[in-house]
């Protein structure tokens, strides 16, 4: 008689690292309907729907150039001040809300996950990849705006290493969700982490060379650049505006750094997750 073949195998984990990839490609489709749930609930029963995707980015790159530019006299050279601040915010939007997303991954989905086994690492995986299609909705908004300064006679001319921004992004997402699942095991335990998270984004927006240079960090906060120039999404920025404005020089070590950072945190933050998904419904 042939032996039949198990569909699934229940055995206990002893890898510290378990990014199942194959269990993840058969639970494919409820990876995709994740990813249309995040999508759709985030703004359903709202007026505007998804223009808010592009409302907020705008609305905030006038804000910065009023206050940074024009009242604290920031200086950007030949590139625009409203599309310098742009390009800033459309990555550190996708960074703060693919971090907040993912460190709540645990609480926001307790109901579902102790009901129901699937890979529980689909559900950081939605969120960040549900999150691209924001980013893509903004990057299309950057585009036209920086297409509008060329015709006008501006000198915005992308790097020819443009083709790189798919490694920012891909560092963005490593850190983004290493990050996220070493505060999602938190959580679980302590409410407060949740709080802290909100607010330190908050705050830390500041610090990331979001709508200033490196450079005028280092000429204007002197003694207090320390905090800038630890902290590795500022370098991520700092090299993702640098493949959007030739006349910016290459910055490399936001790239580099990104990279290696971004796959030690990862492979960290999985750790921690893996470790929480066994035990996490008795604190949650």
């Amino acid at each position: 008689m042939k032996q039949e073949e198990w569909l699934y195998e229940i055995k206990p984990k002893g890898k510290l690292i378990d990014l199942n990839l194959k269990e993840i490609w058969n639970y494919r489709d409820l990876l995709v309907l994740f990813i249309k749930r995040d999508i759709v609930t985030v703004y359903k029963q709202t007026i505007l729907g998804p223009l808010w995707f592009i409302i907020q980015p705008l609305f905030t790159s006038v804000v910065f150039t009023l206050i940074f530019n024009e009242v604290a006299g920031i200086d950007n050279g030949a590139i625009p001040n409203f599309l310098f601040n742009l390009t800033g915010l459309t990555l550190w939007s996708y960074f703060k809300e693919s971090l907040n997303a993912t460190s709540n991954s645990f609480k926001s989905n307790a109901g579902i996950f102790g009901k129901v086994y699937f890979p529980r690492f689909i559900s950081p995986a939605s969120k960040v990849l549900s999150g691209l299609l924001k980013y893509s909705i903004q990057l299309l908004i950057l585009v036209v705006f920086y297409g509008y300064y060329a015709y006008h006679g501006m000198e915005v001319r992308p790097s020819y290493y443009l083709p790189l921004l798919l490694v920012v992004i891909l560092n963005v997402i490593l850190l983004a969700m290493g990050i996220g699942m070493i505060l999602s095991a938190f959580t679980t335990k302590y409410r407060d982490v949740s709080l802290l998270v909100g607010f330190g984004l908050n705050l830390l927006m500041y610090l990331s060379a979001v709508m200033y240079s490196m450079d005028v960090a280092r000429d204007r906060l002197k003694d207090y650049y320390w905090a800038v120039e630890w902290n590795p999404i500022a370098h991520i920025i700092e090299s993702y505006r640098s493949l959007w404005f030739n006349s910016l020089e290459m910055y490399w070590p936001g790239i580099h750094m990104g990279l290696a950072l971004g796959v030690v945190v990862f492979f960290i933050g999985l750790i921690f997750f893996n470790r929480t998904e066994k035990t996490f419904i008795d604190t949650v």
